[in-house]
């Protein structure tokens, strides 16, 4: 098992290096995460839900996913609450699948029974199986019935690795710390350390690295650098930057904002945007306030697109843009001839009406919506969960497209797409079915389909739809490949491989 000092030490970086150096070994290596914390989720060949990393994870083992890699996802919905996601499907708690934090802590027992079935699985299908821990083991509020670190390990009895990122700082004062607020018997099973994101001469650590071995009685097993230009998928940090606010930008590259809420979800829809050379893909940030009355307002920038991503809780997220006076801006940069995109939640808000009569994604009731599309969404408690593929029809060409829905909203139009006042037309075409929406007028379009750029084809339809003309770049996929092999290759040259497969074959024998 991996566990991290912190949050985003490169616990999810070095399970999926290790789980490819095993795969590449030909040994039989599956990860898993008993308890994941992300509104980043993919979708199982079985309509499963589980997080992004594990999605990566599985990928670098060479494996089809699988809920077992993930038994318990929570997707926050509020500053206290979040959906519970069993197995991949959403628990049916009360008549919610929310449940609030003080909730949680009391079903921790049950989950616990969840992630263990799911383990015990996955032990007799693989040889090995590489387990990604939740933030911090030293979270002392968290310890009392943990099932995301050392709660877990102590259960099925494995052996861990911390890892700490030096870039940080205090690296020494992180790991020495985190091991000594752990009980004996955690501390015992500690079997080393890995530092991570180091830059410069290694020498200068060595003396460090004496120092920590010494005090410790724990072997460090490796120094992995700072691998830089690295993009690989995360729980839920934004690998971003904040969108200008004041001016326009004097690039020539196509001009996107994506704006962000508190809810945001899915933000790897983007990543193929963010990595081609030819676009500026930013994101727009607006501070939250204690004052909501009368909130800090950032103006969304002049651009070629405005991107309203998925959401958690879409009722709450579209007030939290009308307050900030994005739906100003979004109907200001329409008169200039701009475009925008909608993607699931971003979809929902860009229609006449968003219901939630059952409370799945907050209070119960209904919001109005930006009223681009004559559309009404209803949220029901059977989610959505399913992989797609299909063409997309745009600018009168088409492409083909793949991707992936995670929804609860079912949205339907309320005039028919032949209605002569709107004129509207489909925006997919998925297996002989029209999905999604085109405005008469060209500008605006929305679906609920995640990963609406990961095909090259379809980036460069979607960027001839805003009027300019693209290199080809590789697909999401490829660059991901690219990615696991480079922290595969740093794990091989700066890890103690021999020492670590040593470990596991004398802990278990």
């Amino acid at each position: 098992m991996v566990q991290g000092t912190t949050s985003d030490a490169g616990k999810t970086t070095l399970v999926a290096g290790l789980c490819r150096v095993f795969a590449d070994l030909h040994i039989k290596v599956a990860p898993f995460k008993p308890q994941n914390m992300a509104l980043n989720s993919a979708v199982t060949p079985c309509g499963g839900e589980i997080g992004r990393a594990q999605a990566l994870q599985a990928k670098a083992a060479r494996l089809a996913l699988d809920v077992d890699f993930n038994p318990i996802l929570l997707k926050p919905n509020s500053d206290t609450g979040a959906q519970v996601i069993v197995h991949g499907k959403a628990l049916k708690h009360k008549t919610s699948s929310n449940m609030e934090a003080s909730e949680y802590q009391y079903y921790k027992k049950i989950a616990m029974q969840a992630v263990l079935s799911s383990h015990q699985r996955l032990t007799q299908q693989y040889d090995l199986v590489v387990v990604e821990g939740a933030g911090s083991p030293a979270e002392i509020n968290l310890r009392e019935g943990d099932i995301a670190n050392m709660g877990f390990a102590e259960a099925v009895d494995c052996p861990v690795l911390i890892i700490a990122d030096i870039d940080k700082g205090g690296v020494f004062a992180q790991l020495v710390g985190t091991l000594m607020l752990l009980s004996q018997s955690e501390q015992d099973r500690v079997v080393g350390f890995v530092i991570n994101r180091f830059r410069g001469d290694i020498k200068l650590l060595e003396s460090g690295l004496t120092w920590l071995e010494e005090r410790t009685n724990k072997p460090v097993l490796g120094v992995l650098p700072y691998l830089h230009g690295l993009d690989i998928s995360s729980e839920d940090a934004l690998v971003t930057k904040q969108a200008a606010v004041e001016g326009s930008s004097t690039s020539e590259k196509v001009r996107i904002v994506v704006l962000v809420y508190p809810h945001m979800s899915n933000h790897t829809d983007f990543d193929a945007l963010r990595h081609h050379e030819d676009i500026d893909c930013q994101f727009l940030f607006a501070k939250g306030s204690k004052d909501e009355s009368n909130p800090e307002k950032i103006a969304i920038p002049p651009c070629d697109l405005i991107i309203l991503p998925g959401s958690k809780n879409v009722r709450s997220d579209l007030d939290f843009l009308r307050k900030r006076g994005w739906h100003d801006d979004i109907a200001k940069h329409l008169r200039y001839q701009g475009k925008v995109i909608g993607i699931c939640g971003g979809y929902q808000m860009l229609g006449e009406l968003i219901d939630d009569p059952e409370g799945l994604e907050g209070q119960s009731g209904m919001s109005r919506g930006l009223g681009y599309f004559a559309m009404k969404t209803v949220l029901k408690a059977d989610k959505t969960l399913t992989n797609v593929s299909g063409i997309l029809q745009l600018a009168g060409k088409t492409a083909e497209i793949k991707g992936y829905e995670i929804h609860a909203g079912q949205s339907t139009l309320t005039v028919k797409d032949t209605d002569k006042e709107t004129k509207s037309t489909h925006l997919l075409n998925i297996q002989g079915e029209g999905q999604g929406v085109l405005s008469g007028d060209g500008q605006i379009t929305g679906c609920y389909l995640h990963g609406l750029f990961d095909q090259p084809e379809a980036l460069q339809l979607f960027m001839s739809w805003l009027g300019h003309d693209v290199s080809k770049a590789p697909s999401v996929e490829a660059l991901e490949e690219q990615a696991i092999e480079r922290v595969s290759t740093a794990c091989q040259t700066h890890l103690d491989m021999v020492k670590i497969k040593k470990i596991v074959t004398q802990w278990y024998n």
